[in-house]
């Protein structure tokens, strides 16, 4: 969540007289992640989220977000549930861009997670694949693996800037996750940034998640792997076995991992590195000018990379030992 595009009071009060949400008593910007705006919203009808799509979102991939968030609060799964308007709509419009309002999930997302919070956002995130279950649209992963070579083209001179001789080590882990990508994995909706800013918790446990503006039809282990690198990494590049054990087993409680999903963790956790570590170098000189967020750095990912390559079967250690 950021702030790129402001809103005038009489802007607000022009989208807000579509809903029947009451008028509103408080409204600002949330400076929180990169890709939209957001606002905190507080009407006579309650408290909501004001999502602007911006220029990385996709129009024509609203549909899906939002039929998606609707379907999972529909089907127990605690997400952010879209608001429509007098006439059904889920997207509005405002200065001239896409925009939707959502209900406000209660919860608290942990800047350090425990193991235990590992354990219970493994359990969060498998629950979510259940839930997905039947939901009738589908979506390709357009930053999945085969995005990757085409997103490095012309950041060769980013990725040396940041590092000397990187563009060379990431042009081989291309070529190697090309050569070694699993295929004929369990799909279906997956959320694709399940990070911890990105998941509720209540009383310690899972209470809910939000941001699906990335979410998409993909293997569930997949899904799993970008969540090991999200959640169980140390601020010093460590990888933490006792977390991601703990995330395994939480997800394997709800829905348990077949042998080869299990089996693709390694390549598909250096491959879910890779996808961020490309994202970020991308945001790296790109985040307008004034916005309320810095973009993140992609040395974070660039040490993840270097782990899976020195060690690509350390993420095996996070299956629980009887299995």
């Amino acid at each position: 969540m950021a702030v790129y595009t402001d809103i005038t009071d009489d802007e607000l009060a022009a989208l807000l007289a579509d809903f029947e949400l009451g008028e509103a008593l408080s409204f600002k910007g949330i400076a929180e992640g990169v890709s939209n705006s957001n606002f905190l919203l507080e009407t006579e009808g309650g408290r909501f989220i004001l999502t602007v799509y911006e220029a990385r979102t996709n129009p024509d991939d609203l549909p899906f977000f939002l039929e998606l968030m609707r379907w999972l609060a529909r089907h127990g799964y605690p997400s952010a549930e879209p608001m429509a308007d007098r006439e059904g709509r889920l997207i509005k419009h405002v200065r001239g861009k896409p925009c939707a309002i959502t209900g406000f999930l209660n919860g608290l997302s942990v800047r350090r997670p425990t193991a235990a919070h590992c354990r219970e956002a493994g359990g969060g995130l498998a629950a979510l694949h259940l839930a997905g279950h039947g939901f009738p649209m589908t979506r390709e992963n357009d930053l999945g693996q085969a995005a990757w070579a085409g997103m490095f083209q012309g950041l060769e001179g980013a990725a040396d800037g940041l590092k000397p001789g990187l563009a060379k080590t990431i042009a081989d882990d291309l070529a190697l996750l090309a050569s070694r990508w699993p295929k004929g994995l369990p799909t279906g909706v997956c959320h694709a940034d399940f990070f911890p800013d990105n998941v509720f918790f209540t009383g310690g446990e899972f209470s809910g998640a939000i941001d699906f503006y990335f979410a998409c039809t993909e293997a569930f282990a997949y899904d799993v792997a970008v969540a090991l690198n999200a959640w169980c990494f140390e601020a010093d590049g460590s990888f933490n076995i006792t977390s991601a054990r703990q995330l395994v087993a939480g997800y394997e409680a709800v829905r348990p991992l077949s042998d080869a999903e299990r089996s693709a963790l390694p390549i598909l956790a250096h491959g879910a590195a890779m996808r961020f570590f490309l994202s970020r170098l991308q945001d790296w000189g790109s985040t307008p000018a004034g916005a309320l967020v810095k973009p993140k750095d992609p040395l974070e990912y660039e040490r993840k990379l270097a782990v899976h390559r020195s060690s690509p079967d350390l993420v095996l250690f996070g299956t629980p030992a009887s299995r």
